[in-house]
C-alpha cells in the first residue's frame, strides 16, 4: 500500500513561496492502475517524485508498505557520470538483483550495443536515457510503477514494446501514470485522478474525468 495523507509541497522561487500541493489524500495498492490528469505546472511530476520517494514533502505523512519505483521517464536517478552498464550494476547491488542477469536483461530491453553500455550516460542521448531507466525499472519488480510519460521513450516500436511489457506488470502490480494523452490513459489505467489547485479528485468513471479535465 501507498497512503498520502495531507500531503503539501511548497516551492520558494525569488523569495516568494509558492504552494504546489494543498493536502493530497490518496491510498494506492496492488492493482490499482490510475491514471493523473492536469494541466501543465500544476505539479503532476512534483507528486510523482514525492510518491517515489525522490522529493520530500513540506507536510503531511506518506506511508509505504509496497516498493515503489522511481518515475519512469525521470532520469534524475541515474548517475550521469557512470557508464550505463555502471548504473545497471548499481542498482543491482541496491535491490539485490542477480549483477549478470540484469546487465543482459537491461542490454538487451533497452537495445543498446556493448559499447553503448561502456560509455558515461552524459554520452547518452535523451533517447538512450529514457530507454536505459526504462529498462532498469523493469528489471527490478517493483510493487508499484510510477509512468511519467514514459511511452515516448523511442520510435513507435519501442514504445508498443514498452505498452506490453507494462501491461503484463500491471496484473500484479500498481501502475500510477502521467499523461496528456487520452488514449494511453484508456489503455492503462482503469480509473483517473484530476491534479487542480493542489487537490487530486478521484473518477470512477473515466469519461466523467476527462469532462473534469477538459473543463479546466
Amino acid at each position: 500500500m501507498l497512503r498520502m495523507t495531507d500531503v503539501r509541497k511548497t516551492y520558494v522561487e525569488d523569495g516568494k513561496a509558492r504552494e504546489v500541493l494543498r493536502g493530497v489524500d490518496a491510498t494506492f495498492r496492488i492493482g490499482d492502475a490510475v491514471g493523473i490528469l492536469g494541466r501543465n505546472g500544476t505539479g503532476k511530476s512534483t507528486l510523482m517524485r514525492i510518491m517515489a520517494g525522490v522529493d520530500k514533502p513540506s507536510g503531511g505523512r506518506i506511508e509505504r508498505s509496497m516498493s515503489v519505483s522511481w518515475p519512469l521517464g525521470y532520469s534524475g536517478g541515474i548517475h550521469m557520470n557512470l557508464t550505463g552498464a555502471d548504473n545497471v550494476r548499481f542498482v543491482a547491488r541496491i535491490y539485490s538483483r542477480p549483477a549478470q542477469w540484469t546487465l543482459d536483461f537491461v542490454r538487451d530491453f533497452a537495445e543498446l550495443t556493448e559499447e553503448e553500455m561502456s560509455m558515461p550516460v552524459r554520452n547518452y542521448s535523451a533517447g538512450m536515457r529514457a530507454r536505459l531507466s526504462f529498462a532498469l525499472s523493469l528489471a527490478v519488480d517493483f510493487d508499484c510503477y510510477l509512468l511519467d510519460e514514459v511511452t515516448s521513450a523511442g520510435d513507435a516500436r519501442f514504445n508498443a514494446k514498452c505498452q506490453q511489457a507494462l501491461l503484463s506488470r500491471r496484473r500484479r502490480s500498481a501502475i500510477i501514470l502521467v499523461s496528456h494523452n487520452e488514449s494511453t490513459v484508456r489503455t492503462f489505467c482503469r480509473y483517473c485522478a484530476v491534479l487542480d489547485k493542489g487537490r487530486l479528485v478521484f473518477h470512477e468513471d473515466m469519461d466523467q474525468a476527462f469532462a473534469a479535465y477538459q473543463r479546466l
